[in-house]
C-alpha cells in the first residue's frame, strides 16, 4: 500500500537570501510538515521562483490554487515581487500581503511587507513577521525586542506596535573580518567565554578604539600565542559589546526579549546580563510561524 498523501490547505513560506524553508499547514494552524533548501532570494533569478516553490513542495497534494504566504527576502527588490514597506510606528502586520502577480495560476502567493523608518533611515524584511510571532505569543510584552544576525534589529515595542527600531551589521562585520583581512590568520573555530564576557566589557566602554581593538587581536596571536578560539571570542565580544554601546537607550533599564537562533542568542543574553539585563529567549523559527499564523489569519477573514 502507498503512503497517503499530504494535503495541507496552505503553505507557509520564510525565504531569505540564502534558503527558503516551508510548512505545510492545515486550515487551523497546525503544521503537517515542513522542508527546506538551499534556494534562496539571492541564487534566483525572476523566473526561478515558481521551480523553487514546485520543487520544494512537490510531495504534498496541493489545492488548486494553493494559498502561499511567504515573509523574507522574497518580498525585497531583488525578490519575486517588491512587497513594500509599511512605516513605524505600526503594527508589525498593518499592511495587508502583497500579491504576486505572475505566479503560476496553481498557486495564489502573497507576501508580507517589511518595515520602515525614515529617521533615521532603516529597513527591515523578515524581522517584522518574527515581530508579529512573538506579540501573538506574548501579548501583554512592552520593552525592547533584539533579533541578532547578519543585520542585528533592536526594536521599541509599545501597546502591540514598533515604535522604533534601529539596525547594526554586527554579524556582516563579523564575517568580514574574520574571512578577508589579516584577522583570518588568527581567528578560527571553537569558543572562550571569559575573553567573550571582557571583550563585550571592552566594545561597550570603548567603542572608538573598535578598530585598534580588533588589530591587537592579530599581534597578540603573533607575539603571545593567543590560540584560535579565544580570538574568535574576542572579536565577537568586541563587536557586540560596541553595538551595546550604540544600542543603550534599547536596553538600559528595559524588559529585553531575544528572538534568534539559539547559539547567537545565548551570546547576546550573555552580554546582555553582564550588564545587569535578564532578557527573555525566544527561538527565531518558533516566531517566524506564529507570524506567518496569524498574517494568514488577517489574509483570510
Amino acid at each position: 500500500m502507498g503512503r497517503t498523501p499530504l494535503r495541507p490547505d496552505w503553505i507557509a513560506l520564510d525565504w531569505g537570501t540564502t534558503h527558503v524553508r516551508a510548512w505545510a499547514m492545515t486550515a487551523g494552524g497546525d503544521v503537517l510538515a515542513n522542508t527546506h533548501s538551499a534556494s534562496g532570494m539571492g541564487t534566483l533569478g525572476a523566473d526561478g521562483y515558481a521551480p523553487a516553490l514546485a520543487a520544494l513542495t512537490e510531495e504534498w497534494e496541493l489545492p488548486q490554487p494553493c494559498p502561499v504566504l511567504a515573509c523574507g527576502m522574497v518580498g525585497a527588490r531583488q525578490g519575486w515581487v517588491d512587497a513594500g514597506y509599511a512605516a513605524v510606528p505600526t503594527a508589525p502586520l498593518s499592511v495587508p500581503p502583497v500579491r504576486v502577480p505572475d505566479a503560476p495560476e496553481q498557486w495564489n502567493v502573497r507576501i508580507v511587507p517589511g518595515l520602515s523608518q525614515t529617521r533615521p533611515p532603516d529597513v527591515m524584511r523578515g524581522e517584522e513577521t518574527q515581530i508579529a510571532g512573538f506579540l501573538s505569543l506574548n501579548p501583554k510584552f512592552d520593552g525592547t525586542l533584539c533579533l541578532p544576525g547578519s543585520h542585528t534589529k533592536w526594536v521599541q515595542i509599545s501597546a502591540g506596535e514598533v515604535v522604533s527600531f534601529q539596525t547594526s551589521m554586527t554579524g556582516e562585520f563579523y564575517a568580514a573580518l574574520s574571512k578577508h583581512t589579516v584577522l583570518r590568520h588568527s581567528i578560527g573555530t571553537g569558543w572562550d567565554d571569559t575573553a567573550f564576557t571582557e571583550a563585550v566589557s571592552d566594545g561597550l566602554s570603548r567603542p572608538e578604539a573598535l578598530a585598534a581593538r580588533a588589530f591587537q587581536i592579530r599581534a597578540d596571536a603573533l607575539l603571545n600565542g593567543m590560540d584560535e578560539a579565544t580570538a574568535a571570542a574576542r572579536l565577537s565580544g568586541l563587536l557586540i559589546g560596541s553595538e551595546l554601546a550604540h544600542a543603550r537607550p534599547y536596553w538600559l533599564g528595559m524588559p529585553v526579549a531575544i528572538i534568534g537562533a539559539p547559539q547567537l542568542a545565548a551570546r547576546y543574553a550573555a552580554a546582555l546580563e553582564a550588564q545587569g539585563v535578564s532578557p527573555i529567549i525566544a527561538r527565531a523559527d518558533a516566531c517566524t510561524l506564529a507570524g506567518l499564523k496569524a498574517a494568514y489569519a488577517a489574509w483570510k477573514e
